[in-house]
């Protein structure tokens, strides 16, 4: 009898497992692929290892800029490609070595719930059930699709199959501009495709402050990226040629077409049905202070939680919130007000807590301010000095959310993380001092002046 059998060795599912080892929790956990799940293997780790070959590739290119004599760069892409598999492959090891030191029981196969209390598994050696105190659900998402667009894996790609690419495409359409399709657009233009980014919402990076989205559509567009936001597409024509796309107020001729629309949550196939636990959509509804299901002793985390963000490190969180619960029975929410999310295109854009826009609708009486890279000595010196930040504060009261678009802006939000976290009033967090020069200034200049104290 184990304490916890967690489906899905994912982000929230290895979090979990580790974890663990803090209550001496006795732990196994399921999983049908390799561990580590979309997120190491497909999503979040190869996408940032192509996306640091295409920023290197554009710096040695702009190096005559610095009065650095170079020739114009050449790509390797199989080099590039080992590159990154070598790179999961390390961190995939590295994270098999401390699930087997923390003393969890990795079961390979197909998981589904046998309730009450336990969970059969479909190993290559035939059936087997796992026992346990606790289930979490933890089964992640995949990619999804539109009409007309039904994915082929050669001609019409999900991002799974873009980040196996052996060579570069010479023409790409990409049909969704949220986080991965933006990603993907900037490595791709910056390594030399010609690139169309379609996005049917007003703005690219819905949902995003929309100064900090005209700052990432100017430099996608500078690129040569042609992004048609407010666009739908009609149903793809394949021919012998390629893929042509057919779109409001014309068509795009190209070699392969990159659908990066979403992700759906994988719930069916795990025996759900004669369970209380509920489904919104497909994404399984919890209790937000513990990440119980309606289902007693049934727990759900990572991409199939509904109404909560698919990012690797809210499942972190959630599954070190089941856990705590599991061992503890107290809960110990996850704060979604102060969970980052960050795309990392050059530049990159990041955000934690509220935008104006959905502060507003809260019914906070909202105040902002922003400060620009352009007079930042550190980001002239470092050639990037666009962008912005902008910091949004109820009035009389505390931060409530910032948005950062320019160099290293998924770094830098961490300070904004613990002020929205803490909910601290913009004179406390601006009392704090910024060195000089760093990228780090911008940020306290738009605090000082959110304090009512502006310096420059």
């Amino acid at each position: 009898m184990h304490d916890a059998v967690i489906i899905g060795g994912g982000p929230g599912g290895y979090a979990a497992a580790l974890y663990a080892h803090n209550y001496g929790l006795s732990v196994a956990m399921v999983e049908k692929d390799l561990v580590g799940g979309a997120c190491l293997h497909r999503g979040c780790v190869p996408t940032k290892v192509w996306l640091e070959t295409a920023e290197v590739f554009a710096t040695v290119g702009a190096a005559g800029e610095f009065g650095v004599v170079a020739g114009p760069p050449g790509l390797d892409w199989s080099r590039a490609r080992e590159r990154k598999g070598a790179i999961v492959g390390r961190l995939h090891r590295g994270l098999g070595g401390l699930l087997r030191q923390r003393g969890v029981e990795v079961v390979a196969g197909v998981g589904r719930l046998d309730l009450p209390g336990g969970v059969r598994v479909a190993t290559s050696e035939g059936e087997r059930r796992l026992e346990g105190r606790a289930v979490i659900i933890a089964t992640g998402s995949v990619p999804r699709s539109i009409p007309g667009y039904e994915i082929d894996g050669q001609r019409i790609v999900s991002s799974d199959h873009a980040l196996e690419w052996t060579e570069r495409p010479e023409r790409v359409a990409i049909i969704g501009a949220g986080a991965i399709g933006c990603e993907f657009a900037s490595f791709l233009s910056d390594l030399g495709s010609r690139v169309y980014l379609f996005e049917v919402l007003p703005q690219i990076l819905p949902g995003m402050e929309p100064e900090a989205a005209r700052v990432l559509h100017r430099e996608l567009s500078a690129r040569k990226v042609e992004v048609h936001a407010g666009t739908a597409v009609g149903p793809a024509r394949l021919s012998g040629e390629g893929v042509t796309v057919p779109y409001d107020g014309g068509e795009a001729a190209v070699d392969v077409v990159l659908v990066a629309v979403g992700r759906s949550p994988v719930t069916a196939g795990i025996d759900l049905e004669g369970t209380r636990v509920e489904l919104e959509r497909g994404f399984v509804e919890v209790d937000s202070l513990t990440q119980q299901t309606a289902e007693p002793g049934v727990y759900a985390v990572g991409d199939i939680v509904a109404g909560t963000p698919q990012l690797a490190h809210a499942g972190f969180a959630e599954g070190i919130a089941a856990i705590t619960h599991i061992a503890t029975g107290r809960p110990a929410p996850v704060d979604y007000r102060a969970v980052p999310g960050i795309v990392y295109t050059r530049p990159e854009v990041a955000a934690v807590g509220l935008t104006e826009e959905r502060a507003r609708e809260a019914g906070y009486q909202v105040v902002t301010h922003s400060h620009g890279f352009q007079a930042a000595a550190r980001a002239m010196i470092r050639g990037e000095n666009r962008g912005l930040v902008k910091i949004v504060t109820e009035a009389g009261g505390p931060i409530l959310g910032a948005t950062i678009a320019g160099p290293a802006a998924g770094e830098l939000i961490h300070e904004m993380v613990l002020a929205v976290g803490w909910e601290a009033l913009p004179a406390e967090a601006a009392a704090f001092i910024h060195g000089h020069p760093t990228l780090a200034e911008v940020v306290g200049e738009t605090l000082l002046s959110s304090a009512g104290r502006s310096l420059h």
